[in-house]
């Protein structure tokens, strides 16, 4: 028998401590990014190689989403949620300590792995000691805790590492994770839930360990490697095509898949799942280009990066909790095609910029695409569950949630290639036209030598301005396809039927 609901203080602090859990695994998906910069300078590295920073932690945490279920079953919500918030403060300590940049990426292979099941633990355990009438509540409270966590992570990290260092940025886990696992083993350690001993498909999860590891190698390590001409791609390439060959083959045909991938017959749930992660693919790159050009390029600190960055959120708070409201009154096509028009015409407006934009032109497009933020993520969200079973949810969410966070990672690593590529190219177009018989270069070669004293001083100032412009170009171009993109997801989002609410499917069951 379900023990009876939290009432009182003990369901606030179970809030606040489920909360604090949440709160803390977010915010560890976005404060990183405005301290690639720091943290590869420190460990040695590229400010490109630094992003494995990001990719590491995603790949392993979407790994782990498909076998929380099970670990649930075999162990305990609660006890699992507990050592999963302590593993992952540990691990946070231990990023903090690194002092390599492999040293760094294996730890945050590690916090990745044992911060998979936070999340999802923490919303099944807030609706199962709310009581059934503030249930919404319950999902309210824990959907703003996700949204604000995003905010705060770009001003919390540049903060810390201009005013502090990198380190710091892990090391705040410590005391937010202790408290978090202290207060719900307290309060819930005598409400968890029965264990039951099922079967785990140990093939399908080595064979997605191994084809998911080699391919995020691929991407990550391709472009310095010089792609298809290193014997060492080539291998990842061969070892990840035969092994997700045989994953989706072995899992349409096991008993107990850890991946379920017949959950694709369903069409709403195939179209969405499929727009959301390759739209979240794009938007994340987008979320890791902006801070690397204002800090490499444009001279911006983390602090000022993490403040350019953070106003995307604004608007997604207010929003959000209306757009979930009145789900039901809309159709989520329409929903998420606003969300896709706002996202389209932001990046369209942003591939416009120069090297002498300011902070107010970077702040307001980032502002206005927090609402395209709140009309994206839980409409296609709902519309990827609206035709499931009760029994299916649980899956299709997990699956859902494991693509979309995979994709966040590929579009990391493709962003960064393609950044990367198209500056080198427009710095070789734009380097063509500094010749003896061009007057304007020649004036400005004379200029800067007169300024510098010396010619080869001033070929290195002008090599600067040119790699600036450059990376200027790379960084519109960028922006300009994510445009292209966003519009072209929008034909494939009305591929879905017309959907229910998830809360009807649920309805109808009950």
């Amino acid at each position: 028998m379900a023990p009876k609901p939290l009432t009182g203080s003990a369901l606030a602090l179970v809030t606040v401590g489920l909360s604090l859990g949440t709160f803390m695994q977010v915010l560890d998906t976005t404060i990183s990014n405005v301290s690639i910069p720091a943290i590869a300078g420190d460990l040695a590295a590229s400010p490109n190689q630094g992003t494995w920073v990001i990719t590491s932690f995603a790949v392993s945490n979407a790994i782990m989403l498909p076998i929380t279920g099970w670990l649930a079953r075999r162990v305990g919500e609660v006890r699992l949620f507990v050592a999963a918030t302590l593993l992952f403060t540990a691990a946070s300590w231990l990023c903090g300590l690194a002092t390599s940049l492999p040293m760094l990426i294996a730890f945050r292979v590690l916090q990745g792995a044992v911060a998979g099941p936070m999340i999802p633990l923490s919303q099944s355990l807030l609706l199962a000691n709310y009581p059934p009438e503030k249930k919404g509540m319950a999902l309210a409270l824990w959907s703003m805790t996700v949204i604000v966590a995003p905010i705060f992570g770009p001003i919390m990290g540049g903060w810390i590492t201009d005013n502090i260092s990198w380190p710091w940025i892990f090391y705040i886990n410590i005391p937010i994770g202790f408290l978090s696992a202290f207060l719900v083993w307290q309060l819930l350690r005598h409400r968890d839930t029965e264990t039951v001993r099922h079967p785990i498909d140990g093939v399908g999860l080595a064979l997605l360990i191994i084809g998911i590891g080699c391919l995020q190698i691929l991407l990550d390590k391709g472009n310095e490697l010089d792609w298809f001409g290193s014997p060492l791609i080539v291998t990842l390439a061969v070892v990840s095509t035969v092994t997700l060959s045989f994953f989706i083959a072995w899992e349409l045909t096991e008993a107990h898949p850890v991946v379920d991938l017949h959950l694709f017959r369903n069409r709403n749930f195939a179209v969405g799942t499929i727009v959301l992660s390759l739209a979240y693919l794009t938007f994340f790159g987008n979320v890791v280009i902006l801070p690397l050009w204002l800090q490499t390029q444009m001279e911006y600190t983390a602090t000022w990066a993490g403040l350019a960055a953070a106003p995307i959120g604004i608007l997604s708070l207010v929003f959000s909790p209306l757009v979930g409201r009145n789900l039901h009154r809309y159709d989520l096509r329409v929903l998420a095609t606003i969300a896709f028009l706002i996202f389209a015409g932001v990046s369209f407006w942003t591939s416009g910029f120069s090297t002498d934009i300011g902070y107010f032109n970077l702040f307001v497009p980032r502002f206005i695409q927090g609402i395209g933020v709140a009309f994206f993520f839980v409409p296609l969200a709902s519309m990827s569950l609206s035709e499931l079973t009760p029994k299916e949810l649980a899956s299709g969410a997990g699956l859902s949630n494991f693509l979309r966070i995979l994709a966040g990672s590929f579009g990391t690593s493709l962003s960064i290639t393609l950044w990367e590529r198209r500056s080198a190219l427009h710095y070789s177009q734009l380097a063509d036209h500094i010749t003896n018989t061009n007057a304007a270069s020649t004036r400005a070669l004379d200029h800067l030598q007169s300024l510098t004293g010396s010619a080869d001083a001033a070929y290195a100032v002008l090599s600067r301005i040119v790699t600036k412009q450059a990376v200027m170009l790379a960084t519109d171009d960028i922006f300009w396809l994510s445009g292209c993109l966003f519009l072209s997801l929008i034909a494939v989002l009305w591929l879905a039927r017309r959907p229910r609410s998830v809360g009807s499917v649920a309805g109808d069951a009950a």
